[in-house]
């Protein structure tokens, strides 16, 4: 279980996010040349803004074409096309080496069109190539005046990505206990973490000090000139929002209209988040177990019931496989990222309950991104390789254990697993973490739409009002939305969906606080 959700829609929950929308669009659609030349930044605070980086960069031209298939899925319809983008490899040398990171884009139908609006799902670590096509209808109406553009941030996907196991080795992990019992466990736990560590360096080579939010807001920006744009039209989902708010904080004169939704909370370090997420998911948990007519304190004691069970002898699954605490645990957490899917957990549970792990596993198995054939994708890898350098903390394994019973007390289920996390996560790993806090304050800004949800599990709803405050007085708008799952945007609130629209569409800001039942 790959730091529960970080804050994030991993692969498999934007698979959740979008499993209400048709396949991509089709039609004849884009061409295949570029947007326009380079415009000049309105302004940074930073060294590295327009005016500082070479032509070679700015003025680089984007050759579209129809986008090919990839290991993440077939190729979309006829409206995208795909193209490559040089990036410095190390911002601070931007006449230095260069990485290429791979975008997509399907151009607007409307006369009237605003610019680009380029969308980060989250993760970190989801690819914006494979997902952008199937969430496009849920923002079809979008598309009249916006190109709608994605990218596989650097070290993700197409962009540069890193895999730091191959799949036997992973499914060999599987069966590490992530709540370790005994001493040996423990080292096991933390040998496993310095492993994958080793990997990731591996692999990933000198990309691996260079694949910060920073690094991506400063790509974003450079996105922004070659696509010929004066203003950054954003859409973040998860971590998408961190990222938003990094750009908003190193870019204020160059912000559009951003929306940020399913926020990530700017205030709160690594055990923060993971004790946020402790309260997101079992808050999730509970709003749950009452749809089903249970007690959410009972109905918490029989699935921590069940999870000792398996601590002690895991499940019997399909082809053969074993269900393990850890992934019992993970299985339980991918199908709250939706309310819509609430049914498949009451399944899952119940045929555990019969001693039977498959529908649980399979759950695991969508989560961690592995398909029938055992082969895993590497959303996770690029996830852990880029909040780790985000991340300054490191807790001990003395801090970890004195912190457990906090968060335990927060999550029954969830608690000691993400409490361990804490530990393991960024255990032993080769590369520095930068900050505790990400800076996302954007004085001078334009108005940035912040969008919570009470139930959501990943991201907790007061995340939302604490990222409005830190982007600043007039900056930060928050929107609240009465729902469950992760996100608010084409979740079933016309409310939600039409105040979005508005201020995306026409630039119309909602008063700060407005409430969507």
């Amino acid at each position: 279980m790959a730091r529960c959700a970080r804050w994030a829609a991993l692969a498999a929950a934007a698979t959740l996010l979008t499993a209400g929308c048709s396949g991509g669009s089709s039609g004849d659609g884009g061409s295949g040349g570029d947007t326009g030349t380079a415009r000049p930044s309105a302004g940074s605070s930073t060294t590295t803004d327009a005016k500082a980086l070479p032509s070679s960069l700015t003025a680089q031209k984007l050759g579209w074409k129809r986008c090919k298939a990839t290991g993440e899925g077939p190729a979309p319809g006829n409206d995208w096309r795909c193209a490559t983008l040089k990036a410095p490899l190390d911002w601070s040398k931007p006449d230095g080496e260069t990485i290429d990171l791979a975008l997509i884009r399907a151009e607007a139908r409307g006369g009237k069109r605003i610019g680009s609006l380029l969308f980060n799902f989250g993760g970190p670590g989801a690819s914006g190539v494979s997902t952008m096509p199937a969430y496009a209808p849920l923002v079809s109406l979008l598309r009249e005046r916006y190109d709608l553009v994605s990218w596989d941030p650097r070290g993700t996907g197409a962009s540069e990505g890193v895999r730091c196991r191959d799949d036997k080795a992973i499914q060999a992990s599987e069966s590490v206990d992530i709540t370790p019992d005994t001493p040996a466990e423990e080292r096991a736990y933390f040998q496993d973490a310095t492993d994958f560590g080793k990997g990731c360096a591996k692999d990933a080579g000198p990309l691996m000090a260079h694949v910060s939010t920073t690094d991506s807001a400063r790509d974003m920006d450079l996105m922004r000139q070659v696509l010929g744009d004066s203003e950054m039209h954003y859409f973040g989902i998860s971590y998408g929002t961190q990222l938003g708010g990094v750009y908003a904080h190193l870019f204020p004169k160059n912000v559009g209209r951003l929306v940020l939704d399913a926020v990530v909370d700017p205030t709160a370090d690594a055990v923060g988040h993971a004790k946020n997420q402790a309260l997101g998911f079992q808050r999730a948990l509970d709003n749950y177990l009452k749809s089903t007519g249970q007690d959410p304190a009972q109905g918490t004691r029989k699935i921590v019931k069940l999870l000792d069970r398996i601590d002690a002898d895991p499940l019997p699954a399909a082809a053969g496989r074993k269900l393990t605490q850890s992934l019992a645990v993970t299985g339980i957490i991918l199908p709250l990222y939706s309310k819509s899917s609430w049914p498949t957990l009451t399944s899952a549970l119940e045929a555990a309950e019969q001693g039977d792990g498959s529908e649980l596993l399979a759950l695991a198995d969508g989560y961690n991104d592995r398909d029938d054939s055992g082969h895993y994708g590497t959303t996770t890898h690029a996830q852990r390789v880029i909040s780790c350098l985000d991340d300054k903390q490191r807790p001990t394994l003395a801090e970890t254990k004195k912190q457990l019973p906090a968060f335990e007390k927060i999550s029954p289920v969830f608690g000691s697993f993400l409490g361990w996390d804490t530990a393991g996560w960024c255990h032993d790993w080769p590369v520095a973490g930068q900050y505790d806090t990400p800076e996302v304050s954007a004085p001078g800004a334009a108005p940035v739409l912040v969008v919570g949800n009470t139930g959501d599990p990943a991201t907790p709803y007061e995340g939302a009002r604490r990222m409005a405050d830190e982007l600043g007085k007039g900056v930060g708008v928050e929107l609240t939305w009465k729902g469950e799952g992760h996100g608010a945007y084409g979740s079933g609130s016309d409310c939600v969906d039409s105040t979005v629209n508005a201020y995306l569409l026409k630039g119309t800001v909602p008063k700060d606080g407005k409430v969507c039942s």
